[in-house]
């Protein structure tokens, strides 16, 4: 993952209202010092909140933003789905099964010199997550409703995505899956992009 591939243009994004404020707390936190820790939530930990875990690592990677570190966690844990393994390893990045189960742990990583990352689903406050001074991201309508406040978190912004669960078992199933990863990897590449616009302090 050397570049940018083309259809991950960040010409083709929705309003970035809430992109800019995840975009104005990460610069207020590195200006201050801190480290960055973001928190992506859904409801069961299985799809778009690992697909922005791992996502938004990549944008941080690649803008060089070395205080970051991201999470993802659920209200309930379940499995991340192979339906959105597959799809990132589609996309390029390198995910492979380290521990079988219900609830199998994947190692992913996106180039040679990227960290690891453990992704397995668990709930938001569960280890290896922060428990306080987070940002917490609900990218499901569900658990945007079913989290009006979420413990230990310094900011809570709800981005949400739709859910390509709804073509599992189509034939439509992998192209619904690689455009949602498709549309993380955009909005997080913008989010991450706009720190290096001198104007970042004023967004709102």
């Amino acid at each position: 993952m050397k570049r940018i591939p083309d259809r991950l243009s960040l010409n083709s994004i929705r309003f970035p209202l809430n992109e800019n404020k995840l975009t104005s707390s990460i610069y207020a936190r590195q200006e201050s010092g801190l480290p960055v820790k973001m928190t992506f939530i859904c409801t069961h930990n299985s799809r778009r909140s690992h697909m922005c875990q791992l996502w938004s690592s990549v944008a941080a990677h690649y803008f060089d933003v070395t205080s970051f570190q991201s999470f993802s966690g659920g209200t309930e844990a379940t499995a991340f789905n192979p339906r959105a393994v597959a799809a990132l390893n589609r996309a390029g990045m390198n995910i492979e099964l380290n521990r079988p189960g219900s609830n199998p742990v994947y190692v992913a990583r996106f180039s040679e010199s990227s960290p690891v990352q453990s992704c397995f689903s668990k709930i938001y406050v569960a280890p290896p997550n922060p428990t306080d001074e987070f940002c917490a991201v609900l990218t499901c309508s569900s658990a945007d409703k079913s989290c009006p406040e979420v413990q230990g978190a310094q900011l809570r912004v709800a981005i949400p995505y739709d859910d390509p669960k709804i073509a599992d078992g189509t034939p439509e199933e992998s192209l619904a899956y690689d455009n949602r990863a498709a549309q993380i990897a955009r909005e997080m590449l913008y989010v991450f992009a706009q720190l290096k616009n001198e104007n970042s302090a004023t967004l709102k």
